[in-house]
């Protein structure tokens, strides 16, 4: 007999099954049916519950009919830089960055030699320069990054990453980008996202190499920056960078940022520490479904184990939220098989 009941019952099963079973399994079929011709995505992730929670996500959230679809326009995912897609150990690139422009300022600047943190950077202290925490950072950021216009700071900024080397590996710092997170960015974009950094780094350090290192444009780039000013050189317009904070991008900033910046709330964050805890919160708190994630830096033979007592990419509050609220959590060690491209 009929009943109205019954059918809304079991339409009510058949969203469920669509969109935890069938559409994952429709999604692993149709990579398969390739053979050898079809690349297996997310190559260097192990075949563990994160690459197929991600595998799974992409496809309810990117088929149509899937009760969890989701419109191209509003596909937006964000990635913090340092400890996420690139290397943070055993320092921030951007620090070694201002440490290298000091050493080359220093013959322009004679009284940094008596005058700290520069004379303990001359001499090659960089622990005694950094002795002064917090104060000395902003010391070394606002004479390397200020005083200069916006085109000359992206000059030094490409001539240092064409160089500059990772004082333990040898490696260019460019050469420190985790390839699962490549992959990843890759598979996001090739269904439908827009991939957008949004960092506690510059935005300007960042921007004039995060499209050919990462794929992402700098109009996608969200950082933290200081204040510029307008002004004419020679009759010629120009930005001059300032020596005063204009937004901090970290923490309860990136929300904020994120907002001001795209307009639209993501619906997939990735992290690896309490400075992203917020950004990751907020993308949670959509309604529809959401992908969040963490990367636990726990592999000390290929790259650094770190989280809770860590003064760089501290991971506390963040990891038992994630733990919580059944956030994906990736080990370095176990869900990742490769971690940096071959040499």
């Amino acid at each position: 007999m009929y009943s109205p009941e019954c059918v809304e019952v079991d339409a009510e099963f058949a969203r469920l099954l669509m969109s935890r079973f069938i559409l994952p399994l429709l999604s692993l079929l149709a990579l398969s049916i390739g053979g050898c011709t079809t690349p297996r995505p997310l190559a260097s992730w192990a075949d563990s519950a994160p690459r197929d929670r991600i595998i799974t996500f992409v496809a309810r959230t990117t088929t149509s009919g899937s009760p969890d679809f989701v419109p191209p326009h509003e596909r937006i995912a964000v990635f913090d830089n340092d400890g996420t897609l690139w290397a943070e150990q055993p320092a921030y690139a951007q620090l070694f960055f201002a440490i290298d422009r000091i050493k080359a300022m220093a013959p322009r600047h004679p009284a940094w030699r008596d005058t700290e943190p520069f004379k303990s950077i001359i001499a090659g202290d960089i622990e005694a320069a950094l002795s002064g925490g917090e104060q000395s950072v902003l010391q070394i950021i606002a004479a390397t990054h200020s005083g200069m216009t916006t085109d000359e700071f992206e000059r030094h900024v490409q001539d240092w990453v064409a160089t500059a080397r990772h004082p333990q590996t040898g490696r260019l710092f460019t050469e420190m980008v985790y390839l699962p997170m490549i992959e990843l960015l890759a598979y996001l974009r090739e269904h439908g996202f827009r991939t957008y950094i949004v960092s506690g780094g510059g935005v300007e350090f960042i921007r004039p190499w995060s499209q050919a290192v990462y794929g992402i444009p700098p109009e996608q780039v969200i950082g933290s920056s200081v204040k510029t000013r307008f002004e004419l050189r020679d009759g010629t317009p120009v930005l001059v960078k300032l020596p005063d904070l204009g937004s901090l991008d970290d923490k309860e900033g990136k929300p904020i940022n994120i907002n001001l910046q795209i307009g639209r709330r993501p619906i997939a964050a990735f992290g690896n520490s309490d400075g992203d805890l917020a950004m990751l919160q907020w993308t949670a708190a959509r309604d529809g479904e959401s992908l969040c994630m963490l990367i636990h830096h726990n592999d000390a033979g290929r790259e650094w184990a770190y989280d809770r007592t860590s003064p760089i990419g501290k991971l506390d509050r963040a990891l038992d939220e994630a733990i919580r609220r059944e956030w994906m959590i990736v080990s370095m060690k176990d869900d990742w098989t490769q971690v940096f491209r071959e040499r």
